[in-house]
């Protein structure tokens, strides 16, 4: 339990200083609470603190997540120009084969015409025999080579249009991540801005409340992800569902509570959200209602 010796803000004082600090869509959700239920006055100050704290958490985490879509959108523009590279590769690596094949072919082309202007000069069957095998193997091998070149040009007709595919691709990718990128650098200043003017307004909250009560805040919302504060309701801490101790309950919903309870299971700082409970016997029944 914190008193707040140094602290006390009257609800209308509160309800004054909420309206200059704070814009409306940020406080109307907790108009009921102020207004209804007993509490100390630095409870609306925190629900405030932790809404918009959960707020520049949420923009942190959207401002966090522009670099890894900008590097994902890198990783996909480099694969695209990997594409195209592979493609031009297979492409020099076809048409050089072709070409290796073109040159064999000329060559026994030149031998064919060579063994034919023999034939005219020998002088025994043997020989013009030999020759006429010489041209028939020739012509053989020059036959399957022909064969290879007709392959050749069907995958270099494949390979040229591979890269002009690969071409399409990465120029459709450049256009497409150049206005993603530039999208994204606009959305992240436009979340920078309003973090910058969520952070300004949570400063004016936080220089509202003592010391003291923000340590115990930030402990809490350490231990919870943010969340620091939990209705009490029914005699049970909502924010761990842990049944409260009576008195506990019962100091929580005092209308004069000029002190701070915590949950002692989760450490959550408790705040009243039900009418009060009835006043227990002996016990003044001005102090257990709400004012």
């Amino acid at each position: 339990m914190i008193p707040p010796e140094s602290f006390f803000v009257s609800l209308l004082g509160y309800s004054l200083l909420r309206s200059l600090i704070l814009p409306a869509h940020l406080t109307w959700s907790f108009a009921a609470v102020l207004n209804f239920f007993p509490m100390h006055p630095a409870i609306p100050l925190l629900l405030e603190l932790q809404k918009i704290d959960s707020e520049i958490a949420a923009l942190r985490t959207n401002l966090e997540a522009a670099p890894k879509r900008i590097r994902e959108n890198d990783t996909k523009l480099n694969g695209a120009r990997a594409a195209l590279t592979a493609a031009k590769d297979a492409l020099a690596q076809v048409v050089a084969v072709r070409k290796e094949t073109e040159f064999e072919v000329s060559e026994w082309r030149e031998r064919v015409k060579k063994f034919r202007g023999q034939t005219s000069a020998v002088k025994t069957n043997e020989a013009y025999k030999a020759l006429l095998h010489e041209i028939a193997n020739a012509e053989t091998e020059m036959a399957k080579l022909e064969d290879a070149q007709l392959d050749q040009m069907m995958s270099t007709e494949e390979a040229e249009k591979n890269v002009k595919a690969s071409e399409a691709a990465l120029r459709e990718s450049e256009q497409s991540i150049a206005a993603e990128r530039k999208d994204i650098e606009n959305h992240a200043r436009e979340v920078n801005r309003k973090m910058l003017a969520d952070t300004s307004v949570r400063e004016k909250i936080a220089a509202q409340i003592p010391p003291e009560i923000l340590d115990v805040y930030a402990r809490a919302g350490k231990r919870h992800h943010g969340v620091a504060l939990a209705p009490a309701i029914k005699e049970q801490c909502r924010g761990c569902g842990m049944r409260l101790l009576p008195h506990i309950y019962q100091e929580v919903y005092k209308p004069e509570n000029l002190e701070i309870h915590t949950c002692e299971t989760c450490g959550c700082i408790l705040y009243a959200a039900e009418p009060a409970p009835p006043a227990t016997p002996g016990e003044n029944p001005s102090a257990a209602s709400p004012s």
